[in-house]
């Protein structure tokens, strides 16, 4: 395996370099991100960022940080600075980021017109007021501030950049970006409908940023450095437009220590693999670095260290900018260094780790089952724990799930055999990589093969389907059954509980018939989707390739509308759209003749037939248990082979997303020899709000 990144030639992104007036010990730059814990587990949120700065980090930012009451986003789990005593958390987790020479900064936000304040119950501030722009269309409006308002608004950052000094930061992210924060709303003309001296003109649109620039430095007596982040270019007819951006930064180009630049809406800069590829921003930011002399960071979910090389060498970036790669990889910096390339654990660009945040949720990540279990579990992305008292693991079945199982148990120390039915390892990832942008989907099961070649105390067996006599043959301690999930080919799901009547004649498939090679290769198709994630636009998308005439019916008010949780779901629609898809929502199949199908109106319950070839259907999952329950029917069996536990895990216990599968694979190993009290008390650490004793009126 190569040593010390190819001797040398990735050295430029080792370098020092300065922020203002602080020195970043190299070019990684884990930009702020989201994890869904905020201001409810911050120490679970401190361990995570722990972990980047021992993976080799170089400036490790927090995620978005509220500064005061009169802008908060619930339901979204944000961090606080709305007073003193939220120093303590955000202190604790400053000296996590810095703990193995990292930079610590804090993202600050007011998020404006985007705060509906469902939590605080205060009365929504706006550069220019109008109903709030949110997610979820949350029936209140902002009103528009007032000169007193402002500076208002410009004293609580003062606190703000006082306790974020007071905590042991380093720095300070002005959030101007993505269409969320009050700063770009102050540039935009879109956000920007003043007619005083904030509004108007490019100068005056900035005016309120450079006040707060120089009140950063002013509270912070220079100390502190000062990062700007805005977006790249924001879309519609008055927009923040690069163009516009680029004379902004013409005009002020020295105004920040460093220029912090992210594509316009979230959606856009966070778009997922099956859309954007790598550098994807590349574009937008080229020629920005000659308009300043202050550095420049940019992201584009880099995982390879060449792209990185050719964004510094060619005058692009002066920082590589990292969120879903360093979650993916928190030892991404450390592992170029060293020259460990086949070790990294590339992000795959699903976007589950947003999700997290998205649902109120924690964060997740399918290739780091760690992430936001650091603290919570004690797992760690690289480390593990050695092995219980017994010694032998068997997994069946090498799909996401039990390689990720074999993987974490073998480098436990078990020895660990995995047996797999067919030729090909990675189960329902080797075959959702084949469909139409779902390739990178692939390096969930990559990653976890190379890992295991070479580990000794592992042995992979292909094509070896087993029964359950075979494994009692075997004796292993440990049997895993992790055999996955096939799609049910009727309509039971969410909307349809039971199955309903259906002709023999109509063609009827499932996505594993097309993952396979099979289902339709022209005529009329309906694709009704009861499954709301990814998988039903994905098959719409092969089935035109196939040359099909596609109607995605679905009993949901949008098409794929869980994926409003990974920012794809506008995606999905314009591009089924533009592929001539035919969008047929708030409907549900409720009968199957031989060339037709009837449609109910899921509000009215108004009928229509509609004739087709063939119905493809994309609804719930089987889990295929069959070998488990074979196994814990035998209970004598079991102990006279030597067999300690038999567990159901991933897929076949309860099919769910790839991250989900993978998790259910680390927590089996990492359960090993524990003691097992029937879930009575929680398998994770949590933190419990203390009461708040005294008068229950404010002064």
């Amino acid at each position: 395996m190569p040593k010390d990144n190819l001797n040398g030639r990735y050295d430029i992104l080792f370098q020092p370099m300065k922020i203002g007036p602080k020195l970043a010990k190299n070019r990684f730059y884990q930009v702020p991100h989201c994890n869904g814990g905020g201001y409810r587990d911050p120490s679970a949120v401190a361990e995570m960022r722990r972990t980047k700065a021992e993976g080799g980090w170089g400036v490790i930012f927090t995620e978005q940080t509220e500064i005061h009451p009169s802008s908060e986003i619930t339901p979204f789990i944000e961090q606080h600075l709305w007073e003193d005593k939220d120093i303590p958390a955000l202190a604790a987790m400053a000296e996590a980021m810095k703990s193995h020479g990292a930079l610590a900064g804090i993202q600050l936000a007011y998020s404006g017109i985007n705060g509906p304040n469902l939590y605080s119950r205060e009365v929504p501030l706006a550069v220019s007021g109008g109903p709030i722009l949110t997610f979820t269309s949350d029936p209140v409006q902002a009103r528009t501030m007032d000169r007193e308002d402002i500076r208002n608004l410009r004293r609580w950052f003062r606190h703000a950049f006082r306790r974020s000094q007071s905590a042991g930061f380093d720095l300070i992210c002005l959030y101007g970006a993505h269409g969320f924060g009050v700063l770009q709303h102050f540039l935009s003309r879109a956000t920007n409908h003043r007619t005083d001296e904030y509004g108007g003109s490019l100068e005056n649109r900035s005016r309120f940023l450079r006040e707060i620039m120089e009140d950063a430095r002013e509270e912070t007596k220079g100390e502190m450095a000062i990062s700007l982040r805005l977006s790249l270019h924001e879309g519609g007819a008055f927009g923040f437009s690069n163009a516009e951006l680029r004379d902004f930064i013409q005009m002020h180009g020295d105004l920040p220590d460093i220029w912090d630049l992210a594509h316009g809406t979230w959606e856009e800069c966070s778009g997922t693999s099956r859309f954007k590829g790598e550098g994807a921003q590349e574009d937008l930011v080229r020629g920005i670095r000659a308009l300043t002399s202050k550095p420049v960071v940019g992201v584009g979910r880099f995982t390879s260290a060449d792209a990185m090389m050719r964004q510094i060498t060619s005058g692009v970036l002066d920082f590589i900018g990292a969120a879903r790669p360093s979650i993916a990889d928190p030892f991404l910096p450390n592992k170029i260094k060293e020259g460990r390339f086949d070790d990294i654990r590339e992000c795959i660009g699903c976007n589950i780790c947003v999700s997290g945040d998205m649902t109120g949720g924690i964060s997740r990540c399918t290739q780091n089952t760690a992430f936001m279990e650091e603290w919570r579990k004690g797992w760690h992305p690289e480390r593990s724990r050695p092995k219980g008292a017994s010694d032998s693991v068997l997994i069946v079945g090498a799909g996401p799930t039990g390689l990720e199982a074999a993987l974490q148990a073998a480098k436990r120390g078990y020895q660990v055999n995995l047996a797999e039915a067919t030729k090909t390892l990675g189960g329902r990832v080797a075959q959702e990589r084949s469909l139409p942008g779902l390739s990178a989907w692939g390096r969930v099961a990559d990653y976890r093969i190379g890992q295991l070649a070479p580990l000794q105390n592992a042995q992979i067996y292909r094509d070896s389907r087993l029964s359950a006599e075979d494994i009692l043959a075997l004796g292993a301690q440990h049997v895993a059954i992790a055999t996955g999930a096939s799609w049910r080919r009727d309509v039971v799901a969410r909307f349809h509980l039971h199955p309903i009547e259906t002709d023999p004649e109509m063609p009827i498939f499932t996505p594993d018939d097309l993952m396979s090679g099979g289902g339709p290769t022209g005529g009329k198709v309906v694709l009704y989707d009861d499954d709301h994630f990814y998988m039903g636009s994905v098959l719409a998308e092969l089935l035109v390739q196939r040359g099909c005439d596609v109607d995605f019916v679905t009993p949901a008010v949008k098409v794929a509308e869980w994926t409003d949780n990974t920012l794809e779901q506008g995606t999905i629609m314009r591009r089924l759209l533009e592929k001539g898809v035919a969008i047929q929502t708030s409907k549900a199949i409720m009968s199957i003749a031989a060339k037709e199908v009837t449609l109910s109106c899921t509000w009215t319950g108004r009928q229509t037939l509609h004739g087709t070839d063939a119905v493809v259907m994309v609804t719930s999952r089987i889990p295929d248990a069959a070998l488990y329950h074979a196994l814990k029917s035998r209970p004598d069996d079991l102990v006279h082979a030597g067999i300690q536990t038999v567990r159901l895990i991933g897929d076949a216990a309860a099919p769910g997303p790839i991250a989900w599968a993978t998790y259910a694979g680390r927590r089996f190993a990492e359960e090993l020899d524990t003691i097992d009290d029937h879930g009575d008390t929680p398998r994770f650490r949590r933190e419990i709000a203390a009461l708040a004793l005294g008068p229950s009126r404010l002064p």
